[in-house]
């Protein structure tokens, strides 16, 4: 293949990953903040009209948020918004209380000073977004401002990394978007959070570990609870 036409190829290969990339992003958020509603179809047409794409960049997209789990595919129906079930919950934070755990004991063990002080600065934020609601909500946001999530990255293992922060992530925000206010928890939250982090720069593996375990173990009491009534 010459020079020129190589070129050209690559470059369109680059542009449809681009695309790609934008429609996975595009889809992640769109489902997570509940404006795609849970059980509601995905139409490859519609979204190839609206958004001028090709089926390959966007049956890739929608494939890449499959392995997220926000998106099922049903025989004869097709790829579907995922709805959760009391169940489905559950598991996920039965999980979440096992593998955060974790990872608060090897983030104690791991973590930087730098880390710690970014950790520091996000609970900050938290508790100015709690006094400027009066207490009604936590401060949920993804990435670098999420507490857990720069947890989780500082246990260095990348085990962890990849089944928390990819594949469980996404399903637990859409969660947190989506559930009813009455099951947060804001102020005990935040305490909780305060605590988790003392052990953590204390290097004190087992408690950070257990205290993770009962912040979480907390969390999922409320969401039966919810479940119960």
């Amino acid at each position: 293949m010459n020079t020129m036409l190589t070129s050209s190829v690559e470059g369109k290969s680059d542009k449809e990953n681009t695309k790609s990339e934008n429609l996975t992003e595009y889809l992640i958020e769109a489902i997570v903040g509940g404006d795609i509603e849970p059980g509601s179809k995905i139409s490859e047409p519609e979204l190839a009209k609206r958004f001028e794409v090709s089926r390959g960049p966007l049956r890739e997209a929608i494939m890449r948020v499959e392995g997220l789990g926000l998106i099922e595919r049903i025989p004869h129906v097709g790829a579907k918004v995922i709805t959760f079930s009391a169940e489905k919950l559950l598991e996920l934070y039965s999980v979440r209380e096992a593998l955060e755990g974790m990872a608060a004991r090897l983030a104690a063990r791991h973590i930087t000073e730098e880390e710690l002080n970014g950790l520091e600065d996000v609970l900050f934020r938290h508790s100015k977004h709690i006094d400027d609601v009066e207490g009604a909500s936590y401060f949920h946001q993804h990435g670098d401002f999420d507490f857990h999530y720069r947890i989780i990255k500082a246990s260095r293992n990348s085990k962890l990394v990849s089944l928390l922060c990819n594949e469980l992530y996404h399903l637990l925000r859409m969660y947190r978007y989506q559930s009813p206010r009455a099951q947060s928890r804001p102020k005990e939250a935040l305490r909780e959070h305060e605590f988790i982090l003392q052990a953590i720069r204390n290097r004190d593996e087992e408690l950070a570990e257990m205290l993770m375990r009962r912040h979480i173990s907390g969390s999922r009491k409320l969401i039966e609870q919810q479940i119960s009534m």
